[in-house]
């Protein structure tokens, strides 16, 4: 995020960073510069979700397609 959207005035971004796989490449690039401790986990979303709530969600394919989307957008500049 910092390299695509973060402004001359804005600070580091912090947060959390999700990945759908091991990817060590995008996890490297996604932490680079970044020098604090820091917790990695494996986490299951769909078994933490109620059921009850699971249907306000959007699906993988809802958010994949949006951030697809997103980074076409940025490409395109």
């Amino acid at each position: 995020m910092d390299d695509k959207l973060r402004g001359e005035h804005d600070n580091k971004t912090i947060g959390l960073l999700l990945c759908r796989g091991k990817d060590e490449v995008i996890a490297q690039y996604a932490l680079s510069g970044y020098d604090q401790p820091m917790g990695i986990s494996n986490y299951q979303l769909n078994k933490a979700v109620p059921e009850n709530l699971k249907s306000a969600l959007p699906s993988i394919e809802e958010v994949e397609e949006e951030l697809t989307s997103f980074l076409d957008k940025d490409t395109q500049k």
